[in-house]
């Protein structure tokens, strides 16, 4: 079997633990990130499903992986890169954070694959539909759209309650194949060169490491830059949902993140002392309308601790308008 690539580094953010033997950055258009964290079985059977892609488009893998210390992404499936199995390379992401990790492969895509048109993106909780790579790519051409989302569909595992899969966290924002005007999730999408050309490094601001909503931030402000948006249907991930993620206490904290998400945004865009009272007004009156749409949403889904989520956006507002924001990312194990 040939020899992987010694590590090296790219940056000091950035090392190359392995590459496939004789990579040619200049053979690929379609490049797939992939980050890892602490889930080495999983991430083998997300290569597998990008493995087992009905394309004929020849396209590359960078798997990068954010724990430096413990590396069991790495380890597990470095020799995937070395058997012919895949083409890529796994680096090595320094900086702890989900962020900092796209921030590391995105930019590697940029330098080692300079012939790459778009950039796809999956994480290692997520198995990809076999047709997933083609439909993403086809309905950015077709649509003419600069970034493109598929479903995110939830695949409860043992013990986990299957009624949470009306959940707004577990709903895709949109049902149909067209042009959409924003995403959401980075966990399903495929953007074009062009765009990361236009944002620069850092992409994502690592300001949302431990929160999330990075990649929401990344969208608005592509957004505000005019590019357009898509949504792909025929382009499903199944996501890997654990039994933690249907509890009380972790969709209490994920609809707080939401609400909290989306005032640091809305900060981010706007400035001045006027729009702080205006989005402060806004987040009141979005507390006060909340039990009314959680009492309809419980109804329509037939669950009370569904319908909380509405309540939960809008206290997690008003407490990110006070200061306090949850840092769900904080502590992996919980997520």
């Amino acid at each position: 079997m040939p020899t992987i690539a010694r590590a090296r580094p790219m940056t000091d953010a950035i090392t190359i633990a392995c590459e496939t033997p004789g990579l040619d950055g200049d053979g690929f258009a379609i490049v797939v990130t992939l980050p890892t964290f602490r889930r080495p079985d999983h991430l083998l059977k997300t290569l597998d499903s990008l493995t087992a892609q009905r394309t004929a488009q020849p396209f590359a893998v960078i798997v990068m992986e954010n724990d430096a210390e413990g590396q069991a992404g790495l380890n597990a499936a470095r020799h995937r890169f070395g058997d012919g199995g895949l083409n890529g390379l796994i680096l090595i992401a320094h900086e702890r954070g989900n962020c900092a990790a796209y921030n590391a492969g995105w930019q590697t895509a940029l330098t080692r694959f300079p012939a790459m048109r778009h950039l796809l993106v999956i994480d290692d909780d997520e198995i990809a539909d076999p047709d997933w790579i083609d439909n993403l790519v086809a309905t950015s051409e077709r649509l003419d759209a600069d970034i493109v989302g598929g479903p995110q569909v939830p695949v409860f595992e043992d013990g986990a309650s299957r009624r949470y899969a009306r959940h707004p966290v577990f709903t895709p924002h949109y049902s149909d194949t067209g042009s959409v005007p924003i995403l959401y999730s980075s966990g399903n999408v495929a953007i074009r060169r062009a765009v990361l050309e236009a944002i620069g490094a850092p992409f994502l601001d690592t300001g949302f490491n431990f929160i999330g909503g990075g990649d929401s931030d990344f969208y608005a402000r592509c957004r505000q830059q005019g590019f357009r948006f898509g949504w792909c249907a025929e382009a499903p991930v199944f996501e890997t949902t654990p039994a933690r993620r249907t509890e009380f206490s972790w969709l209490n904290a994920r609809g707080l993140r939401n609400g909290a998400i989306s005032s640091i945004i809305e900060r981010r865009q706007q400035g001045g002392r006027r729009s702080g009272l205006r989005r402060f007004a806004k987040s009141a009156a979005l507390l006060a309308a909340s039990p009314l749409r959680s009492a309809g949403l419980a109804v329509r889904t037939r669950s009370p601790m569904i319908g909380l989520y509405h309540m939960q956006v809008a206290v997690g507002r008003l407490m990110a308008e006070c200061g306090w924001v949850n840092e769900q990312y904080r502590r992996p194990e919980q997520n």
